[in-house]
């Protein structure tokens, strides 16, 4: 489809606008919510033991510390001026083999991350990271939701608040198409076709068979072209209790998303054959707002209330000795974002 398409495609569909369009006009209700709590940076109290209370700039190392071991993938620690062979083989003492999953220790919106097959492409990895960064163990499953949790400081149980379904993006062969051609008939990957190329090359130019399916990235990253399907309303009374016995679990955590890999939505109830792969704090988004059926001002009504519960957690610890940002450091955290963001853009 023709470039002109593409752009009016994404200007008339709002799931692709960048963040200020979105977030910007709700700036009122921040400042509502930061005149309550008397301090603009208020969410540093929303998750205590996190850095920033999640927003930004925290370890995902640190948190996943904070996660009880058997729920999360093993995870190995790599330094930015490490060499190959002994980050290699600290890898591989962890029992991780190929493939495995590699992403920056501080990152956001994926950038960064990447399925690993072979030595080869370690070492370019590692070349090219400018920074620690996180090697994890491929799970088996295919599935993943984020779950957005919620809980006010001295109760008993926290809740689920939105549940997303993420659709890995991929291509089914037609027995005729190349992937290439396959990728540019549907507008979601036909965004990420530069991408793409990039990390492809001539394995575009593959025709598939008919029905078999090529997965193009092989993890739920709104940004890198899953598509966000909204199932809060298959919340149940068991699931919202795994949850929160996990969560429960992890020092001072009362607000995010966790992103979970899972083999089925009834196990997953059940509490079984699922891996948490990540935790975001202040800092994640109730991304069932996302879905395309949604529409900007269900997604603002959203955000607006999930700042709401943001902000009365971060009251409520701040009024039990837990600080809040100084207007200083919080503009040191955004403007390290920034750069950081920079950076891992072109990894």
């Amino acid at each position: 489809m023709s470039s002109l398409k593409l752009k009016w495609h994404k200007l008339t569909h709002w799931e692709y606008w960048p963040l200020w369009a979105i977030y910007y006009p709700l700036f009122p209700v921040w400042l509502y919510y930061s005149i309550r709590a008397r301090s603009f940076f208020f969410f540093n109290a929303a998750n205590p033991a996190m850095k920033n209370g999640g927003m930004a700039m925290e370890s995902k190392m640190e948190i996943y510390k904070m996660i009880p071991q058997q729920y999360i993938p093993k995870t190995v620690f790599i330094g930015k001026n490490e060499s190959p062979k002994p980050a290699l083989e600290k890898i591989l003492d962890a029992d991780i083999g190929f493939p495995f999953i590699a992403k920056p220790d501080i990152g956001m919106k994926a950038f960064g991350v990447d399925k690993i097959h072979n030595k080869d492409e370690f070492k370019s990895y590692l070349k090219r990271t400018p920074s620690h960064f996180l090697v994890q163990e491929l799970i088996p499953y295919t599935k993943e939701v984020g779950i957005f949790y919620v809980r006010m400081p001295g109760a008993e149980k926290g809740r689920v608040t939105g549940i997303v379904s993420k659709e890995f993006l991929s291509v089914i062969g037609d027995g005729t198409n190349t992937i290439e051609e396959l990728i540019k008939k549907e507008y979601r990957s036909h965004l990420q076709l530069k991408t793409l190329e990039k990390k492809f090359g001539e394995t575009l130019h593959t025709v598939l068979k008919e029905g078999e399916e090529f997965v193009l990235v092989p993890y739920g990253s709104h940004t890198r072209g899953a598509k966000f399907v909204d199932i809060t309303h298959k919340l149940n009374d068991d699931l919202e209790s795994v949850i929160d016995g996990i969560c429960s679990q992890m020092k001072e955590f009362h607000y995010g998303r966790l992103d979970v890999l899972y083999h089925s939505f009834e196990e997953l109830c059940q509490g079984k054959n699922f891996s948490v792969i990540e935790i975001n704090g202040a800092g994640g988004e109730a991304t069932h707002i996302y879905d395309p059926k949604h529409s900007l001002f269900f997604a603002w009504r959203e955000i607006a209330k999930h700042w709401g519960y943001m902000n009365q957690v971060s009251i409520l610890n701040h009024k039990k000795g837990h600080s809040y940002l100084s207007f200083k450091d919080g503009r040191a955290m955004l403007k390290a974002h920034e750069a950081l963001e920079s950076k891992l853009k072109v990894i």
